[in-house]
């Protein structure tokens, strides 16, 4: 799933390769995906790209008139860029991964897409990006949060840790594998609750969560769109390297997954060397 630096990332691709562009055409190929119908579709013909910009994980392109097309890319959703497309037909509904289709006036523009069968990415066609309901609900950004915004909002979600830091009401932009990440970094079990975090393992956490998703950003920022998530890949420490070498201490990277879902963690690095039990079997290790 796209998180806070990717978003970030096909933000700033938008805003060197789409701004000061007009409309010619915006196709809705996948019916499902377009949540909103007032304004309309159509509505942003003719109107120029002034902006792109990020709230939490969901991406926001700004036309002019206070329009925007705000998308939240779910599990497998993407945005390609095309210098042209192939044909000028438009898309047929139903057809292919291609969900929402940007065409601008010189003949370029972008495609948001989803793989898989399981339909998730969502876009809204609103005047304030507030209209969102997923938008609305956001917490403090993880990246602007300051230490005191960041453990007053830790602490007002009782939960593990892992559940909080990803839950965005609580802070947007964490998502699974930069949850990992931080936690990795922070040297913090995914199963500690937070109610038990001392002021030094939270001023620690913060650290970690900055460093972590600012040197994500600057890795992803100016990379073309193609290649962002190799680029996500290559500086993972854990998260999704089940059964290799910790780069830290040289522990096995262990999992625990869950019915939709897994997680990664070190246990030379943050759980004092034992292994945490999968939940649905046996008791939890803290």
């Amino acid at each position: 799933m796209p998180e806070l630096p990717e978003v970030e990332a096909l933000a700033d691709h938008l805003r060197r390769r789409a701004v000061g562009h007009r409309v010619a055409r915006l196709e809705i190929a996948a019916i499902s995906a377009l949540k909103t119908y007032d304004p309309p579709s159509s509505a942003a013909v003719g109107r120029t790209v002034t902006d792109a910009r990020r709230h939490g994980k969901f991406l926001d392109v700004v036309f002019d008139d206070d329009l925007h097309l705000v998308v939240h890319l779910a599990r497998a959703g993407w945005l390609h860029h095309r210098e042209s497309f192939p044909s000028a037909t438009p898309l047929r509904p139903g057809k292919g991964p291609i969900a929402v289709r940007v065409r601008l006036d010189d003949g370029s523009g972008f495609d948001l897409t989803e793989a898989g069968t399981q339909k998730s990415l969502a876009a809204y066609l609103v005047t304030d990006p507030a209209q969102v309901p997923g938008v609305a609900r956001l917490g403090p950004d993880a990246l602007d949060a300051d230490l005191a915004t960041f453990t007053e909002r830790l602490r007002s979600r009782r939960g593990q840790v892992k559940g909080v830091l990803t839950d965005q009401q609580v802070l947007a932009g964490v998502g699974n594998a930069y949850s990992d990440e931080i936690l990795h970094a922070a040297k913090l079990s995914p199963f500690a609750l937070t109610d038990r975090l001392t002021d030094a393992q939270l001023a620690t956490l913060h650290e970690a969560t900055r460093r972590v998703l600012g040197e994500a950003v600057t890795r992803s920022v100016g990379q073309r769109a193609a290649e962002l998530k190799a680029e996500k890949r290559s500086g993972l420490a854990v998260h999704a390297r089940t059964g290799l070498p910790c780069p830290v201490c040289g522990d096995t990277v262990r999992e625990v997954s869950f019915a939709d879902s897994s997680l990664q963690y070190c246990p030379g690095c943050q759980t004092g060397g034992k292994p945490l039990a999968d939940r649905r079997l046996s008791r939890i290790v803290r």
